[in-house]
């Protein structure tokens, strides 16, 4: 059993950055795909970012690439999303989640998190 937890969201400018964490919990977190996902009001969950179980494999929406960075940390059992140059319609609900095989899309990912909100004001 894996269990996540989001922080770190909040409001800011556009322009403005923040760092989303998700701290992991289990045996087995470390050997997971880590995405994070965001779902704004009234539309569908969407991918955003994942890391593979070591790191070593990053994967990024276009919407948000060269913006956002993820990175993880296992000895720590974190994962985090450095946003940088954020933009209104990034405005969001964002999830963390993980899976065996995680990469895109969200029937891949077994764990959620309950999300953290992200709101950019222009």
């Amino acid at each position: 059993q894996v269990q996540l937890v989001e922080s770190g969201g909040g409001l800011v400018q556009a322009g403005g950055s923040l760092r989303l964490s998700c701290a992991g919990s289990g045996r087995t977190f470390s050997s997971y795909s880590v995405g994070w996902f965001r779902q704004a009001p009234g539309k569908e969950r969407e991918f955003v970012a994942a890391v593979s179980w070591s790191g070593g494999s990053t994967y990024y929406a276009d919407s948000v690439k060269v913006r956002f960075t993820i990175s993880r940390d296992n000895a720590k059992k974190m994962v985090y999303l450095q946003m940088n140059s954020l933009k209104p319609e990034d405005t969001a609900v964002y999830y963390c989640a993980a899976g065996a095989r995680g990469m895109y899309y969200v029937p891949e990912y077994t764990y959620w998190g309950q999300g953290t909100q992200v709101t950019v004001s222009s």
